[in-house]
């Protein structure tokens, strides 16, 4: 390596990574269990390692020093010397380049080899045998970095829960083939900043992005081998780096900038985030970075056998967040997104594995803990995906106070009903009425409940009503990978078809699936193609499709697909409108102190209140739902003013034939007006604006939303 050139002082063990502070950069690097670290230095290509410095000082289990001769744009790497004893949890092996677990940025990209493993990949002894070979020409290299960046004119737009509206994306799939993005900003952040990009996320009316797992990731090396890629990109390698490919500069200002357009458009960022496991997989998985760092101490391993690790998630490990230095870097990462880079709050990926203690969900684990008595995080956006893979791992409404979290049951529901399944209706009240039975304790809101009918993970919209089963032979699994309990409808029809009425039931099915989520109590989320009708051709699991089967196509967008889109925008500023589709209390059906209007009235099509005998009923498919505006009462805007509205009936037909509905009377009210129907046909594509009178005729399949006009006008 040559002699020694870089000057080194002690340093100081924080902040944690490394550190510029305009003069040189600290660098600090937690070990519980390593007896020596080296500081490695590259040249600006990242090709040519030009120096090994050890880490002169230990304090409090971290490594550290400062260096006066380094800045920003130095390309470094870490090496840890330590016992290589897997059966004792320990996987040290100095051979290998490891990555900083708090770099800000990364230089190249992996190239999958041998090197990379901790030990000589198919030996007999497998992974207790040792690979001497160096890792570094393979790795990618962590960068020192100049955070500095003008953020005065940005101001957080903490905008209330229930006013949101959100829409889940991908950073590269959502602009890769935008015709109005600028050449080579496709698929990065400055593409999603382009003013076109904007300007349609503004009218369609969204108010928050949701964006997929955007750390640095990898791209496994089996999907590598088969020309694939991880395109979801949930295999996480970095929790404070950028994912390098979003990035067409090449440096994190392009995300701030984006997150700031966001912000003046008032939109807000919520990044879908991965702290339950990270990239090296199992224990025959490679050694990267925490492995190689202190594998004891980062990795839930199993009890008794430290050789393995607990696996809750699927992917062959889980990080050790009841670890105080795991779960610091853990937080570290989350108040980083919110200081430095701007960003509105967190999906959490499998949060159940976050909150496990000794095996078993608990709520007072110490991350969520931590989490609520932080006066940061604990006042952004949190949401849980609450489930992991581990037994008992479903933990749907048992997520403390002041998390929201994706509501699958309100997925399932929503598809059965409109699949025309029988006995849904009891389900899909609790459902579309903000999920009272699983959120309504401890203070918590409807807007617990993120309501969704398609995410990332399954079908899209248009697949979810043009598909019976999944269609996964390009991901080269046999057809065997992806859930199998979808849900859907194909229409008659698998697949594509020029049939007209199987279209347009299928348009019609749509429309039925995106006015409830859009009118439900709780935070609809809209996948990002769905409202014009975006297919990945039956795909449900199209993880490793960095291609045109997940990739939207705006230049494809058919007749079908923009009179629904111009009904997805007519919805959102429906809802927006209207404080009555989202309250920030839960109904009960009570009466209104001071009226004798109840809240909410679920009504058969005769006009009659629903009975026990109609809720246990198998057969009944349609019913109706008076929502009262007056409820707004129990809202209070933000200078204490109550905010009563218009009332509505919503009527719903899951059934293959008309159904006749009597229109209650209400009094005060002179007429009522149909604003949705979403068997209309035409260009207005279910938004009309007509006088209606008892009784009302529902369409085949079709729901109705008829709005009561006041003797006023």
């Amino acid at each position: 390596m040559g002699r020694q050139k870089q000057r080194v002082w002690p340093g100081h063990p924080y902040p944690l990574g490394a550190t510029w502070d305009g003069s040189g950069t600290n660098f600090a690097l937690f070990s519980a269990h390593a007896e020596r670290v080296e500081l490695c230095l590259f040249d600006r290509e990242g090709r040519h390692e030009l120096e090994r410095i050890a880490l002169p000082e230990y304090t409090n289990e971290v490594w550290h020093g400062y260096f006066p001769d380094l800045g920003p744009g130095q390309l470094y790497g870490y090496r840890a010397f330590g016992p290589y004893d897997p059966e004792e949890g320990h996987r040290f092996n100095h051979h290998k380049l490891l990555l900083d677990p708090y770099a800000k940025a990364l230089s190249g990209a992996l190239d999958w080899h041998d090197a990379l493993f901790g030990y000589v990949v198919g030996d007999d002894k497998a992974d207790l045998s040792f690979d001497k070979r160096d890792s570094a020409p393979y790795m990618p290299k962590c960068e020192i970095i100049d955070p500095s960046f003008d953020w005065s004119l940005d101001r957080p737009l903490a905008r209330p829960w229930h006013e949101s509206i959100i829409y889940e994306l991908h950073v590269r799939g959502f602009t890769i083939c935008h015709p109005g993005v600028a050449q080579g900003a496709g698929g990065s952040f400055r593409g999603l900043a382009d003013k076109q990009v904007v300007g349609y996320l503004k009218e369609l009316g969204v108010t928050a992005i949701e964006l997929q797992p955007i750390h640095a990731f990898l791209h496994d090396r089996h999907l590598v081998e088969n020309e694939l890629r991880n395109y979801w990109g949930y295999n996480p390698i970095g929790f404070f780096a950028l994912h390098p490919e979003f990035l067409g500069s090449g440096r994190i200002d392009e995300f701030k900038t984006f997150v700031r357009t966001m912000h003046e458009s008032g939109i807000e960022v919520i990044m879908d985030v991965v702290y339950n496991h990270t990239a090296e997989g199992s224990h025959l998985g490679p050694t990267l970075s925490f492995r190689g760092i202190d594998n004891k101490s980062y990795y839930y391993l199993m009890e008794g056998e430290a050789r393995y690790y607990n696996d809750f998630t699927g992917t062959g490990n889980a990080l050790e967040l009841r670890h105080p230095s795991v779960l610091r870097m853990v937080t570290d990462s989350l108040r980083y997104w919110i200081r430095e880079m701007g960003v509105d709050g967190f999906r959490f990926d499998l949060a159940t594995t976050l909150a496990r203690v000794n095996g078993e969900f608990d709520e007072h684990a110490s991350f969520l803990d931590s989490v609520a008595q932080d006066p940061l995080l604990s006042t952004v956006k949190l949401i849980a995906e609450p489930w992991d893979a581990g037994d008992a791992g479903y933990q749907l409404g048992r997520f403390p106070p002041g998390w929201a979290e994706w509501n699958d049951r309100y997925r399932d529901s929503v598809r059965k009903f409109w699949r025309g399944d029988p006995g849904q209706l009891p389900e899909l009240a609790s459902r579309l009425s903000g999920s009272s039975d699983i959120y309504d304790s401890r203070g918590r809101r409807p807007w617990a409940s993120v309501n969704f009918v398609t995410a990332h993970d399954g079908f899209t919209l248009h697949d979810l009503v043009s598909y019976n089963e999944k269609h996964n032979e390009a991901n080269q699994e046999g057809n065997r990978d992806g859930n199998e309990h979808n849900y859907s409808w194909n229409c008659g029809v698998e697949g594509p078809t020029d049939d007209p009425e199987v279209i347009q039931l299928r348009e019609q099915q749509k429309r039925n699936l995106l006015a409830t989520l859009m009118l439900s109590q709780g935070v609809p989320m809209l996948l990002a193609g769905d409202e014009f009708g975006h297919t990945q051709n039956g795909n449900n699991n199209a993880y490793c499709q960095d291609n045109e089967i997940s990739w939207l196509d705006w230049t494809g967008i058919d007749a079908e697909g923009r009179a629904l889109m111009a009904f997805v925008q007519s919805l959102i500023q429906l809802r927006r409108q209207h404080i009555v589709f989202h309250r920030h209390r839960f109904f009960h059906g009570k009466e209104i102190p001071g009226t004798k209007t109840k809240d909410i009235t679920w009504l058969m099509p005769n006009g009659e209140e629903m009975d026990k005998k109609n809720w246990e009923s198998e057969t009944e498919k349609s019913v109706a739902v008076l929502i009262s505006g007056e409820a707004g009462q129990y809202h209070l805007t933000e200078h204490g003013e109550r905010e009563p509205d218009d009332t509505f009936l919503l009527v719903l037909n899951a059934l293959a034939e008309t159904v006749e509905f009597a229109l209650p009377e209400v009094k005060h009210f002179s007429h009522q007006t149909v604003v949705i129907d979403t068997a209309s046909k035409g260009e207005e594509g279910g938004i009309v604006e007509r006088e209606v009178k008892s009784p009302f005729f529902a369409k085949p399949r079709s729901l109705a939303l008829i709005k009561y006009v006041s003797e006023a006008g």
